[in-house]
């Protein structure tokens, strides 16, 4: 992007009059408004940023929220403090003590039941939960069976010894896998999963005196792929099962603090609250679990497999040192089987796709960019040691234009 104008949106944004800036839509604005000037253009947009300074109005047609445009945070300091003359008195001290005042002003005298998966967002959640109102809290555990190899053992071993009485454990695994039958659609299987996540938390509290309510540590990035604002159904790219997936009448209020919020920002509340780096530091997965890194239907062998290499996968970068470098990483099961050579032997097993990505919010995302060494390293581990996998790809496609998980 160059610019053509200085202006108080874009003070120490350029250099040398250019700016890398992220622009991933095909629409563009073709007629220049009366009264506004032309700050900023590109090749392909001619008013890239225009504004109207009599009347104080700024446009920009890229994303400067996303880390892939440089400085791009400058655009918004400028217009928060240079134009509007906002005073900076928020901090993440004042955010926290907003979230505990707010959860205690909205939950009164009841009681709250957390979905806790041991993820990093239903973490951090229960931790502020169990601050702000522990008497009241019950958090709850299913284990779905699509989680990682040995993921539900840890999970369990650090919340048990944390939270004592206010940590419960339910096996439903046999439940999940029933429903799951036969099920193929990526989107169906989310609204299958997020029903009975649902199903099996009323029936929870069927028994329990006074639980209104049933946290969520939903975030910004799931509301936004979960539901169309511009009333297209174009525009929804997934259903997550926190969201989307939910039934359409609950009996449980729904109670979701970080509903506002990216991972980063939770991750450095977690940081502040001085939560296990076990938990805290762990990559992003999915609340449908392995179910949605298996392309089509589910079944008990697939995610055998799937458990396999993903902690083959995950244990080789975690030895390398690459685990901290990378936002997220997992492998995919491709229900497709292709002919290998073991020995001397015919092989005809399934393909699984190796995917690492660096990001900061998960809004956007770039493939990382392994060396030739670590990758083909891996992979021979892969094929080597887990049973049914003869083939390995990486997947080096950004977010835009794919979505970070294949489903």
């Amino acid at each position: 992007m160059f610019s053509k104008l200085k202006s108080p949106l874009t003070k120490n944004f350029f250099k040398k009059k250019k700016a890398i800036v992220w622009m991933s839509h095909s629409d563009e604005v073709t007629k220049l408004p009366k009264g506004f000037s032309v700050v900023a253009s590109t090749k392909n947009s001619s008013y890239a940023i225009i504004q109207n300074l009599k009347k104080k109005i700024f446009t920009v047609q890229f994303h400067p929220e996303v880390v892939h445009t440089n400085n791009g945070a400058l655009i918004f300091k400028n217009f928060i403090f240079e134009i509007c003359k906002c005073k900076k008195n928020w901090t993440n001290e004042t955010k926290l003590q907003k979230i505990c005042s707010t959860i205690k002003s909205q939950v009164g005298k009841d009681r709250v039941l957390c979905a806790l998966s041991g993820g990093v967002d239903s973490s951090v959640l229960a931790h502020v939960l169990y601050k702000t109102i522990k008497k009241q809290l019950t958090c709850l555990y299913i284990d779905t069976g699509l989680m990682r190899k040995g993921e539900t053992l840890e999970i369990v071993k650090i919340y048990k010894k944390k939270f004592k009485s206010n940590f419960i454990y339910l096996n439903k695994k046999k439940l999940f896998l029933n429903r799951l039958k036969n099920i193929k659609d990526p989107e169906k299987k989310r609204k299958i999963i997020g029903h009975t996540f649902i199903k099996v938390f009323e029936n929870f509290t069927k028994n329990k005196k006074n639980i209104k309510f049933l946290a969520q540590g939903t975030l910004y990035p799931d509301v936004i792929e979960s539901q169309s604002f511009s009333g297209s159904p174009t525009s929804k790219i997934k259903s997550h099962h926190n969201v989307g997936g939910l039934p359409k009448k609950m009996k449980l209020y729904l109670l979701e603090p970080f509903r506002e919020m990216f991972k980063d920002e939770v991750r450095y509340l977690g940081k502040k609250m001085k939560i296990n780096n076990l938990i805290l530091n762990r990559h992003p997965f999915p609340g449908p679990g392995l179910a949605i890194r298996i392309l089509g239907d589910v079944d008990q062998k697939k995610l055998e497999i799937l458990q396999n290499l993903d902690h083959v996968f995950i244990n080789e970068l975690k030895k390398r040192n690459l685990y901290e470098n990378i936002w997220q990483a997992f492998a995919t099961l491709i229900p497709i089987k292709t002919v290998g050579v073991m020995g001397d032997s015919r092989t005809y097993e399934y393909i699984c796709a190796l995917r690492a990505v660096t990001s900061v919010d998960g809004m956007t995302a770039d493939f990382y960019n392994f060396d030739h060494k670590n990758i083909s390293e891996i992979s021979s581990k892969i094929v080597n040691e887990v049973n049914g996998i003869n083939r390995v790809v990486y997947d080096i496609t950004s977010k835009p234009p794919g979505t970070i998980e294949w489903e």
